[in-house]
């Protein structure tokens, strides 16, 4: 696999999740793989060893010399690509909300130190590369192995985790990262003037997958497709959604390490605890515990459905109901929450930022979950909700369409604020029923969004891959 994060060494999103678990699972089903990511900052020089020094790879008639470190996680060998100009900064892919401007080198360098580890370090038949940052991978085994012997039937499956981000950039870059004119062109990199590294990805891998079934839909009709719609329709037969997977020793009410009591499907009664716990963490009144409580745990941007959130405040503060929030990202939406907690310091609690115990706290403590994104290629929160009995309100959008059902949540379709203050009123109403609701959080701990079922999935793909 090549990525750009993965658990727990570098993270920015759900991409992270994915390259740290899956491997794992895959090796259940008999499979041997290996991760190669950058080697940033934040992962330890001294835990890992040299497994080789000085690899030259070569960008055009520009070389760079890259080392590459190893050590071993959870069975799982990981190769960190060390070049200290590229890779050791403070961010991964940004510094000051400013993307680095040498993007375009940074993760051309990568996948061909990539290619290099395969024909030094770990000969692999199947080449899994995931998002934008890792899309060119196929593209130089075409342009610069495509007569080694090293790379005789190698396959590659690209996982596309979000269209959203795609590596656009400048024609102009096109020498910078050792590709002649050639690939400049509408069945290959060309983008409305511009290279686009993912559609680069998308063209020459042999599987491209995405991270729930729904969202493979979606990302190929012209309002999910962000521009690529066209090229994914023209690979169709290639396309599929195989929906991520949860963590559940991470995951998991009877035996989380942050939370105030330990519960279970069989014995809910820890829940309420942990929601005495959770009022207590924000400073909120814990006076009626039988009051509704809403979690929202999330990056705060348009995609994740803040603008409607913002629009339901006045149908919101009406309501005996209790609001925490945790997360960061637009400063508007981080003043809006500021805001409500100032307004109304008794009903709603905000922690604006990372913070990992807490985000466990609000799983185990609320009562609902709020996630009313307006695209969602998979999401995990709402699967986390699921297994703690946190009960959803989600949209009827990529991966949420694929997890939340009527036994288990709640869902709306049009994107509005009427629809979100509509399926709201729905949830409070049949939370008034305390047999209904039971039956509808133990029906929810019960599914099972564990990694084995997403590795099987794959599994299944590399064997037809594999002929």
């Amino acid at each position: 696999m090549v990525a750009s994060e993965a658990t727990p060494f570098a993270k920015t999103g759900g991409l992270a999740d994915v390259v740290g678990s899956l491997p794992a699972a895959l090796q259940h089903f008999g499979h041997d793989v290996a991760v190669v990511i950058p080697r940033y900052p934040s992962i330890d020089w001294g835990k890992t060893r040299s497994a080789f020094d000085n690899m030259t790879v070569w960008l055009g008639r520009r070389p760079f010399t890259v080392s590459i470190r190893t050590l071993v996680e959870n069975g799982v060998p990981f190769y960190f690509v060390e070049h200290n100009e590229l890779f050791d900064r403070d961010g991964l892919y940004a510094q000051n909300g400013r993307d680095f401007g040498d993007n375009h080198i940074r993760f051309a360098v990568l996948p061909l130190a990539a290619l290099g580890v395969h024909q030094t370090l770990f000969p692999a038949e199947i080449l899994h590369i995931h998002d934008w940052q890792a899309a060119m991978t196929p593209v130089y085994l075409h342009e610069q192995q495509h007569s080694n012997p090293a790379f005789y039937g190698v396959k590659t499956v690209l996982t596309i985790h979000n269209l959203g981000y795609q590596g656009r950039f400048g024609k102009n870059v096109l020498p910078d990262i050792g590709l002649n004119w050639g690939w400049f062109k509408p069945d290959r990199l060309e983008y409305y003037d511009d290279v686009n590294f993912l559609k680069g990805g998308i063209m020459m891998s042999d599987a491209i997958t995405t991270v729930s079934p729904t969202y493979a839909h979606e990302i190929q009709t012209p309002e999910g497709g962000f521009g690529l719609d066209g090229v994914l329709r023209s690979r169709s037969r290639d396309v599929s959604g195989i929906l991520n997977g949860v963590d559940y020793n991470e995951w998991s009410p009877e035996k989380d390490r942050y939370t105030a009591a330990k519960f279970s499907v069989d014995d809910l009664d820890g829940k309420r605890e942990c929601k005495r716990d959770l009022l207590a963490e924000f400073g909120l009144p814990q006076d009626d515990l039988d009051r509704p409580l809403v979690g929202i745990v999330s990056r705060f941007a348009d995609q994740k459905g803040f603008d409607l959130v913002s629009a339901m405040a006045h149908e919101f503060f009406q309501r005996d109901v209790q609001l925490v929030v945790l997360g960061s990202g637009e400063w508007r939406y981080e003043k809006l929450f500021n805001d409500w907690h100032a307004w109304l310091p008794h009903k709603v609690g905000v922690y604006i930022g990372y913070n990992n115990r807490l985000a466990h706290k609000i799983e185990a403590g609320a009562d609902i979950f709020l996630m009313p994104s307006r695209y969602e290629p998979c999401g995990l929160n709402q699967m986390y909700s699921l297994r703690y009995g946190t009960v959803p309100i989600v949209r009827a959008t990529g991966g949420l369409n694929d997890t939340i059902d009527e036994e288990t949540g709640f869902k709306f379709g049009w994107y509005s604020a009427a629809a979100l203050i509509d399926v709201f009123e729905q949830a409070l109403e049949a939370y008034k029923d305390r047999e209904g609701w039971l039956k509808r959080m133990r029906a929810g701990m019960q599914r099972d969004f564990s990694w084995d079922a997403s590795a099987r999935e794959y599994s299944h793909l590399y064997q037809r891959l594999g002929g």
